[in-house]
């Protein structure tokens, strides 16, 4: 299927590796030119230098940081007019609630709930006024289903979900379209560190715990990385215009409900 966003131009955040990097080689696979950013410069132009090769679109890497004021700046300086926005930030530390202070709830907020506000606030009326736009919100399965250990992940991703909910239908007359994927186990190093906090809660090895929780899914497996970029990719398509404001789940068949 011909996606038909050649030629299109992306904001990919939180992508040297995992699944924002996932989302970014199927966009440039797909003739989009992407704008990836994460804080490690090192790791982000190993990945830019990865897409290049790979698929012959032009990568620009940002390295800052984009939970701030000036790492957003930095970032739509390299590209103020996006058709395409994939916000993404890596998730907040696993824990009980009550070992957390209110330091720690405002990074969580300002991470997963406020930046991509902000870049939204940024970009969508440009789209709009471009009568194109496709926003993809990378949340987590814990939205729907809520992991206790997650608590900072799980209060402000809800946050995010309740802002879209609203947003996402007064901008869909205009072909902007606003959704949220929502990962459940993928094989990511987010993943593999809440694994490892169980393990030790458990008292079992980190190799153990991976195995049972793979075994647990429906699927029998963690998810890719390329499987979920795809699956952004085919959100942000001229074929999905009449699709905003949803919930997209991800995550094997493990959330048992019917809807």
């Amino acid at each position: 299927m011909d996606l038909g966003i050649a030629g299109k131009s992306a904001i990919v955040c939180a992508a040297s590796k995992g699944l924002g990097k996932g989302c970014a080689m199927a966009l440039a696979r797909e003739g989009v030119a992407v704008t990836i950013n994460a804080r490690g410069a090192e790791a982000l132009e190993a990945t830019a230098g990865e897409i290049r090769d790979e698929t012959g679109m032009p990568v620009a890497a940002v390295a800052c940081d984009v939970t701030s004021e000036a790492g957003r700046a930095e970032l739509l300086a390299a590209c103020p007019d996006p058709d395409i926005l994939i916000n993404n930030a890596g998730g907040p530390p696993a824990g009980d609630f009550r070992n957390f202070d209110l330091a720690d709830w405002q990074a969580a907020v300002n991470g997963n709930m406020l930046t991509p506000i902000e870049l939204i606030k940024a970009t969508v009326d440009g789209m709009i006024g471009r009568g194109f736009g496709r926003i993809v919100n990378i949340t987590s399965a814990a939205v729907r289903s809520p992991i206790d250990e997650l608590c900072l992940s799980n209060g402000a991703r809800c946050g995010l979900t309740g802002f879209v909910a609203g947003l996402s239908r007064k901008t869909v007359a205009n072909n902007v379209t606003i959704n949220n994927l929502l990962p459940g186990p993928f094989d990511t190093d987010r993943l593999r560190g809440n694994i490892a906090h169980r393990a030790g809660a458990a008292g079992i090895s980190e190799a153990e715990m991976a195995a049972k929780a793979a075994a647990n899914n429906p699927a029998g497996r963690f998810g890719t990385a390329e499987e979920f970029g795809a699956a952004c990719a085919f959100l942000c398509s001229v074929h999905t215009g009449f699709i905003t404001g949803q919930q997209i789940l991800m995550d094997g068949g493990a959330f048992p409900g019917t809807m």
